[in-house]
């Protein structure tokens, strides 16, 4: 029984997925991408860490990608310091600019020590020139999220307009 055991441990160790593509294929932004898909952005994402009270970025500078905190948390605030948003493991952000070349809107700075993985517009630029079918899938994916939060920042004002 323990032979069998540890046979299965080795086996499904093998065949194991990176820390990096466990956490993509939880964001949206990679749904339904195949397991080929998720290995080669895994390869081409820039891994980071920052401690605590360090800004990952600051508002008005420009947006260069999207971040996914793989461990620790992240508090989006806003110029003033108002907190919008405290983000954890498995949450993403920044994804705006992966299609826009705006400048940051808010900061992103790590509530305790932090490690993340970032995605880079240029990155997804280089997947669309070399395979346009690919690259759409994120697009799409990209545009989801941000339909879904627009309907919802929309029912907000509309809730505060009756109020």
């Amino acid at each position: 029984m323990v032979l069998l055991f540890s046979k299965l441990i080795f086996k499904n160790l093998k065949r194991s997925e990176s820390e990096t593509e466990i956490a993509l294929k939880q964001v949206p932004v990679f749904e339904k991408l195949t397991r080929s898909e998720l290995k080669e952005i895994s390869k081409i994402v820039h891994k980071r860490e920052f401690l605590k009270d360090e800004y990952v970025f600051k508002f008005n500078t420009p947006g260069l990608g999207m971040y996914v905190i793989i461990k620790g948390e992240i508090v989006i605030e806003g110029d003033d310091g108002v907190q919008f948003a405290q983000l954890q493991e498995g949450d993403f952000f920044g994804e705006t600019a992966l299609i826009s070349e705006d400048k940051r809107s808010a900061n992103a700075k790590a509530f305790t020590d932090t490690r993340i993985i970032a995605f880079f517009r240029s990155d997804l630029l280089e997947i669309i020139r070399r395979n346009p079918s690919f690259g759409t899938k994120i697009l799409f994916n990209l545009s989801n999220i941000m339909a879904t939060r627009l309907k919802k920042s929309n029912s907000i004002l509309q809730d505060k307009e009756t109020d």
